[in-house]
């Protein structure tokens, strides 16, 4: 059966439709890399702020507890036995309580690393997780070249999502070495085939796609900057490692009024 033939027309606007979807997939390829990015970041900089802070927020909340109970001792109270209270049940032991502070803090309370830090003594250092800019060259460029949104088929759009799971898992860890590996086997990997061309109504389906994960990705982006950690990578973008500093100084003064505002009431 003879196929109609296309005119001239018909050809160019096919022609102006694939340069869309591919400007369309490039602008968004660019977009996610951008975003796997940052969130990355905030995962790696949450958990420094956990791992260095951690102890300290906790020392803090004790702190808080035992000031209020010297209160209520004092007083006899019955508003400052409540809040003593309520003081105290902020630092209980809870159940799995690990995983909520990254081992800083156990259900029996805090272990000797974290009391260390507290009290200035040499104590292992957490481990950092920033990938170096080599690492961030090679990320960009496989996710650029192996990110399943250049796909043209099920099969092809599967193997790509697994590779690009591997090249995640890479750079979240900062291992330079696993990415180097990952792009030698891109590049001994079978070659992405041409791209087809497809009809009109298979273009505009894939604008449409296109842009409502766009919009999603939007959304993952506006969460993650409003985020508390996010807003505190925004504060110092070149610096954060300052930033948390800035943050401890701050804490181990606050530590320093309480524990001697504690002093005064147990006298």
């Amino acid at each position: 059966m003879a196929t109609e033939p296309v005119s001239d027309a018909e050809a160019a606007a096919t022609q102006r439709l694939e340069r869309a979807v591919r400007a369309a997939e490039q602008a968004l390829i660019e977009f996610e890399i951008a975003v796997e990015t940052f969130r990355i970041e905030v995962e790696n900089f949450s958990r420094l702020h956990h791992q260095r802070l951690g102890p300290m927020y906790s020392r803090l909340d004790e702190l808080d507890a035992r000031i209020a109970e010297a209160v209520a001792a004092r007083t006899g109270d019955p508003e400052d036995v409540r809040r003593a209270q309520e003081a105290r049940a902020l630092v209980l032991p809870m159940p799995q309580v690990e995983e909520l502070f990254f081992g800083w803090l156990d259900s029996e309370g805090m272990p000797p690393e974290a009391a260390a830090m507290l009290t200035e003594q040499p104590v292992q250092p957490p481990p950092r997780v920033r990938p170096s800019e080599e690492a961030r060259r090679l990320y960009r460029d496989l996710a650029r070249r192996a990110h399943p949104d250049l796909a043209e088929d099920d099969a092809e759009r599967q193997r790509r999502g697994e590779f690009i799971v591997q090249v995640n898992a890479a750079y979240a860890a900062g291992d330079e070495a696993r990415l180097r590996e990952l792009a030698e086997e891109w590049d001994a990997g079978p070659t992405p085939p041409e791209r087809r061309p497809s009809r009109s109504e298979e273009l505009y389906a894939r604008l449409e796609w296109l842009a409502a994960r766009k919009e999603m990705l939007a959304a993952v982006a506006a969460e993650l900057e409003s985020s508390a950690i996010g807003s505190m990578i925004k504060m110092a973008p070149e610096d954060p490692d300052r930033l948390l500093e800035e943050i401890a100084e701050q804490l181990l003064a606050q530590v320093a009024e309480k524990e001697a505002r504690l002093a005064e009431l147990v006298k």
